[in-house]
Parts: C-alpha cells; sequence; structure tokens
C-alpha cells in the first residue's frame, strides 16, 4: 500500500522525508502478468486474477512490466489491460503501470495514453540498450516528469538495460516530491540504499528479498509472489514485526519455488505456475516461448510442497 500515519504500528515513518510527500509506496506489490490466450488479451482472465490478488493480502499491483510483458504490447492493448485491471481492482488496492522504451520520446507516449486512468503512478526504468550516461539517465526520468503529475517509481535493473543507476543519482532523483521510491534489482545498490534514511527502496531481485526485508526495507516486487501470495504477505509482515528466525523459516520453504521460476526466461514459468493453479492460460506471447515439460513438472512438485492454505 502506500506508507501513512496509519501503518506506525509496523516502524515509523520515514525520517527526513519532505513533508509534501506523504505517500510512499511499501509492502508486497505484485508486478502481475498478462494473460493471454490465442495470441489476444484474456480480459476475463486478467480481472479474474485481479480479484484474487485483492483478496490475497498484497499490498499494490504493478502492470505492463517486464512480467506483464509491456513491451510487447500494443498501446491499445496496454489501455485495455490498464483498464480492466483498475475495474477489477476497484479502489481496493493501487495499481502502477510500467512505461519503458529505447526512446524517451516513446515512454513519454506510453504515459500519455495512460494518464487519463486512475492509476497510482508508473514505473520507469532508464532508456534500454543505449546504455547512457547519469546525465541523460536524469534527463530522461526529468522529460517524464513533465510528461505527468502522477508519482514515478524508478526501475534499476541492469541487466535489462545495460546501465545501472548509481546510488548518489538514485537519492538525487528521489529529492524530487514526485519520485517516491525505487525498484532496485543490483544487489549491491540495494545493500547500500537499504541504510539510508528517507528512502524507499522495494526489492526487485527475488532471491535477495529476505535479506532486503530483514534489514528494514520497505518492500518488494516479486514476481514469484503469483504463487501463493499469502505466503509473501506473511513472509513481509514477520520481517516488520522482528520475527527474524520465522521469516527465515518460511523462506526457505519458498526458495525453491522461486528458484524455479526463474528457472527459464520470465514470465514463462510464472504463467505455467498459474495455469497449473487452473488460473490462466500458460501462454506468453512470441518471442517467449513455453517452458519445457522438465520445468512444468518440477513446478508442480515445488508447489504441492508449500504450507496449506489457513482457513479464511
Amino acid at each position: 500500500m502506500w506508507r501513512t500515519e496509519e501503518h506506525e504500528e509496523l516502524g515509523s515513518l520515514v525520517a527526513g522525508a519532505p513533508t509534501h510527500r506523504p505517500l510512499t509506496p511499501w509492502g508486497m506489490w505484485l508486478p502481475m502478468v498478462t494473460p493471454m490466450r490465442a495470441g489476444a488479451i484474456d480480459l476475463p482472465a486478467t480481472s479474474r486474477l485481479v480479484e484474487h490478488y485483492v483478496r490475497s493480502g498484497l499490498d499494490g499491483l504493478i502492470i505492463l512490466g517486464t512480467t506483464g510483458e509491456g513491451a510487447l504490447l500494443s498501446g491499445e492493448e496496454r489501455r485495455s489491460v490498464a483498464s480492466a485491471v483498475l475495474e477489477a481492482a476497484g479502489g481496493a488496492l493501487p495499481v502502477m503501470a510500467g512505461v519503458g522504451a529505447v526512446d524517451t520520446r516513446d515512454v513519454c507516449r506510453q504515459v500519455r495514453e495512460l494518464d487519463s486512468l486512475d492509476l497510482a503512478g508508473y514505473l520507469v526504468p532508464p532508456p534500454y540498450y543505449l546504455r547512457v550516461s547519469e546525465a541523460g539517465m536524469a534527463w530522461h526520468f526529468g522529460e517524464i516528469l513533465k510528461a505527468t503529475g502522477r508519482p514515478l517509481m524508478l526501475y534499476n535493473v541492469p541487466k535489462r538495460t545495460g546501465g545501472s543507476m548509481s546510488v548518489p543519482l538514485a537519492e538525487r532523483l528521489l529529492a524530487h516530491p514526485q519520485i517516491v521510491a525505487v525498484k532496485e534489482c543490483d544487489a549491491a545498490n540495494l545493500r547500500a540504499m537499504s541504510r539510508k534514511a528517507g528512502v524507499a527502496v522495494l526489492c526487485g531481485e527475488d532471491g535477495s528479498m529476505l535479506d532486503h526485508l530483514l534489514a528494514a526495507g520497505a518492500g518488494a516486487v516479486p514476481a514469484s509472489a503469483h504463487i501463493r501470495p499469502d505466503l509473501f504477505v506473511q513472509l513481509f509482515r514477520l520481517a516488520q514485526t522482528g520475527h527474524t528466525m520465522a521469516a527465515m523459516a518460511l523462506f526457505a520453504k519458498l526458495s525453491r519455488l522461486i528458484s524455479l521460476l526463474f528457472a527459464e526466461p520470465n514470465p514463462a514459468p510464472v504463467k505455467a505456475a498459474l495455469a497449473l493453479e487452473g488460473r490462466i492460460a500458460a501462454e506468453a506471447r512470441l518471442p517467449l516461448q513455453p517452458v519445457s515439460q522438465s520445468l512444468m513438472g518440477q513446478l508442480e512438485e515445488a508447489m504441492s510442497l508449500l504450507p496449506p492454505m489457513k482457513a479464511a
């Protein structure tokens, strides 16, 4: 959700945060898949999936990102997905949208196409492929800020963009009241920024999630939370309330599944696991390929070994 005074029982507000920026993303935010069938967006499955995650206790949804195959969708498809997700969520969860491209102008166009919708903001990486300098990254984010009045969450994912934001650059960008958090996938940056007061950092690398949460990190954006999101919510609550050993024990039970969900290119394994649950078809958009039969069997086994669901 958004970090406000209502959540002080899980820790005080970040020290030094500007008084004009009262809301900060925190907790477990799901980077949601985009269900597909026969090459088209499966909007009924999308709505059912959102309703499932609203009931699960997650704190927010991020759509149209890497796991959502956003780069493979047309502008019309992106808006259709966003509209369906917002309608199904019904205001019960905040929804951010991923936007990204090689060309900053394309990112601004994506923002303008979505900005009339009631989104909580945008998840924005540096430009892909170009490996721009930090000055270029700062310009990129500045142009996107001009295109919208909504909050931005920076997305540092070097293995996909080819360039990394440094900690000083991220801190400088976070001084802007519209930039509210960072989804960080670089392990060294994650450790460094976790120790910084006034910096909202959400872990974007599922395997590093436990260490980040135990270091009082603001939260995580784990694709693996598609499967048994209740356990990931429980993990966050345990870490936030100082139940370190219980959090470690729960993460140990999740670690095999987390590893398998990234054994082949994301989001194909996540979609395969959701198909095993009967929630969506396993289909991803080409050139993404279906998972191997071997991985499908391993996913099924790992899911069967998870702790049972608690009764409502």
